[in-house]
């Protein structure tokens, strides 16, 4: 699959949409792993319910794993309603209950991991909280953008 389609000019990237509350851990690390491992094939926002700020050991945690984490900042949903996504994927069960309804036909996905910006502890033991989620959503990312590609290739996702 390419990022265009060169003779339409019409972009067949699958746009996915990574939400939950604060915006400043697991979305952030949903993101900066989809643009990673999905490539031109996708691409990929996060935003939050209530939106705080990307914590430092969320960055920090992205590039010890050698992720990019340029253009990655805290966004609210409010920004991302009205357009449309393939995937709107909540990684929290509290912003699964205050997600807004994003229109259009799409996959709504549930992924819960517990929140590393609560972690307690010396800032070595919170970071190590941050890279065990980090590594979580990696693994299930990577069977996401397999599984992902395989269903546009079957049935190619349009644009409207």
């Amino acid at each position: 699959m390419t990022a265009t389609d060169t003779q339409s000019g019409v972009d067949n990237r699958m746009r996915v949409l990574f939400v939950c509350t604060g915006n400043s851990a697991r979305s952030i690390m949903a993101e900066a792993l989809t643009r990673k491992h999905g490539g031109d094939a996708f691409e990929v926002f996060s935003a939050g319910t209530d939106p705080r700020g990307i914590s430092p050991l969320t960055v920090r945690a992205l590039q010890d794993a050698g992720l990019p984490i340029d253009g990655l900042s805290s966004k609210s949903v409010q920004e991302f309603l009205g357009q449309r996504f393939d995937y709107v994927i909540t990684v929290c069960d509290q912003a699964r209950q205050s997600c807004p309804v994003f229109p259009g036909s799409h996959q709504s996905l549930h992924w819960g991991y517990e929140d590393p910006a609560e972690a307690t502890g010396t800032d070595e033991e919170r970071l190590q909280v941050f890279r065990s989620v980090l590594t979580q959503l990696g693994l299930r990312i990577n069977e996401f953008v397999v599984i992902a590609k395989r269903t546009a290739a079957v049935a190619p996702v349009t644009v409207s």
